[in-house]
């Protein structure tokens, strides 16, 4: 399947669920280009099978706002869960099919294999087994058919991670059958039956599935790696907003506590899966009634025209309203007037939706108490800053061992020990990713894995799960795909 078909399926899934169409494709054309981004020459097959004028800035932008992907669900994929809609499953099957598209544009390499599984499996929030039909509650391996040939066996990676995906989410999205359903009628009484007119039975709602309590929440808080600092204050902010509200129910007066949040960190520290936690912590005490998480970044608030702006800012918080609206490196709003505009909206927004909207702005720490101070509107509204460290290199191997872990495949310590010698060579600034980078570290590790077992027609069980300290490399300077070859590396382009 071509990423053009594959666009239009998920399109075709979206119309059929309800889902705006152009969001649905969006979605998409970023996915195709974060999984494709370190391929060469990939810009110029996105391009063309998306319908627009060649250019690799096109395809690096829509590649950075498809990396949020590669650690969590969609935006369109999050409200169907959400609202544990059945079409979940459907639309989880078609980002799948646009992600092995987009593993094949340009030269793919091991990263876009790697890339690849990891969208789908975080598309489930990282679960990756599938319920067991003959244990109830416990939880079954899926089959493996092994592919031969490189090209077949690497994308069948990506294909065994997605079927994982649309088996999961139907069993997640079928109903359990009443325990006193009739039995099936036999043949002969069929004609007999079907001549009477059925007794219509009123339909009992389903009940809804039981939200996560606060307790709850707060104990998959504590079970992050490292974040003592973060986890204090969310603790904090959970004991004072649930006091206010205690007050507020007994008639008392209490003084209004903002709760909009700024996130100071470096890339990779877990700003986005805190504020998703934020956000049912918030839904659970009352002050939120649905609990999505927004995330967006400049170009998805600012347009190519003044006063376009406004109207796309707006847009975007109304599909954050009932939840959280978390705006990465918020700081590039500002300097000039398309950024402002973005803001003054914001501001508003902010206002006008109070009672059920929060907000987090997140970045670098020096810019973004830069960007606070400099707007009054924004200064008054966020009050409480949050710090994110950098992780240490034990963390980030224990980070490593759960990545590895969620795509279903085994890490050994001789893998963590090779992983900790390449952290202890890597030189640390404002830039390193953290958990970002060692999930890039995995993802080359998957497409390498599937290189190695290139020749072994039928791999064992242990071979396809295991990953060998060989298969974790970083490669040298001289062998990073450059996003932007020179025009003689390009195919001509057709007259």
């Amino acid at each position: 399947m071509t990423l053009a078909e594959a666009l239009d399926e998920l399109v075709a899934t979206a119309r059929a669920a309800g889902l705006d169409e152009a969001a649905a494709r969006a979605e998409g054309e970023a996915v195709a280009a974060t999984v494709s981004e370190r391929s060469r020459g990939a810009f110029i097959s996105w391009c063309e099978q998306t319908g627009r004028a060649r250019s690799a800035e096109e395809h690096m932008l829509a590649a950075k706002r498809g990396n949020r992907f590669r650690a969590g669900p969609t935006p369109l994929m999050s409200a169907l869960l959400l609202a544990k809609s059945p079409a979940s499953a459907d639309y989880a099957g078609a980002l799948t099919d646009v992600a092995l598209a987009g593993s094949q544009l340009g030269e793919p390499g091991p990263d876009a294999v790697g890339a690849a599984t990891t969208v789908t499996t975080a598309q489930l929030g990282g679960t990756s087994l599938t319920p067991s039909a003959e244990a109830p509650g416990a939880f079954d391996l899926p089959a493996r058919q092994p592919v031969p040939g490189l090209g077949d066996q690497m994308l069948d990676q990506v294909r065994r991670v997605g079927e994982q995906v649309r088996r999961q989410l139907g069993a997640l999205n079928t109903a359990a059958p009443a325990p006193d359903v009739p039995a099936t009628p036999a043949a002969d009484d069929v004609q007999t039956q079907a001549a009477e007119p059925p007794t219509p039975v009123a339909e009992e709602p389903k009940p809804e599935e039981p939200v996560k309590t606060v307790e709850e929440l707060l104990a998959e808080l504590d079970a992050l790696t490292g974040l003592e600092n973060v986890k204090g204050e969310i603790h904090r902010q959970a004991a004072v907003l649930r006091v206010e509200g205690l007050r507020k129910k007994a008639g008392l007066e209490s003084p209004t506590i903002t709760r909009h949040l700024v996130f100071n960190g470096n890339p990779g520290t877990g700003k986005t899966t805190v504020a998703r936690l934020v956000a049912g912590i918030y839904r659970a005490l009352g002050l939120l009634t649905k609990g999505q998480l927004v995330e967006v970044d400049r170009s998805e608030l600012v347009a190519g025209y003044l006063g376009q702006t406004a109207a796309k800012t707006a847009e975007v918080v109304a599909s954050a309203e009932g939840g959280v609206l978390f705006i990465d490196e918020a700081y590039s709003l500002s300097g000039d007037q398309y950024g402002k505009e973005a803001i003054d909206t914001l501001v508003k927004e902010m206002e006008d939706k109070r009672d059920d909207l929060v907000v987090i702005v997140a970045g670098y720490p020096l810019p973004m108490a830069v960007f606070i101070s400099e707007n009054p509107g924004l200064e008054s509204r966020f009050r409480t800053t949050i710090d994110f460290a950098d992780y240490t290199d034990d963390e980030l191997a224990e980070i490593f061992a759960s990545m590895v872990g969620a795509a279903d495949y085994d890490a050994g310590e001789p893998v963590l020990a090779r992983l900790r010698e390449i952290l202890a060579a890597t030189q640390r600034g404002p830039s390193f990713g953290n958990a970002r980078f060692v999930r890039n570290l995995m993802e080359a590790a998957i497409g390498r894995h599937a290189w190695r077992l290139r020749d072994i027609a039928e791999p064992t069980l242990e071979q396809l799960r295991t990953l060998l300290p060989e298969d974790l490399a970083t490669a040298p300077p001289a062998e990073v795909v450059d996003p932007f070859p020179e025009p003689a590396d390009l195919p001509e382009e057709e007259s």
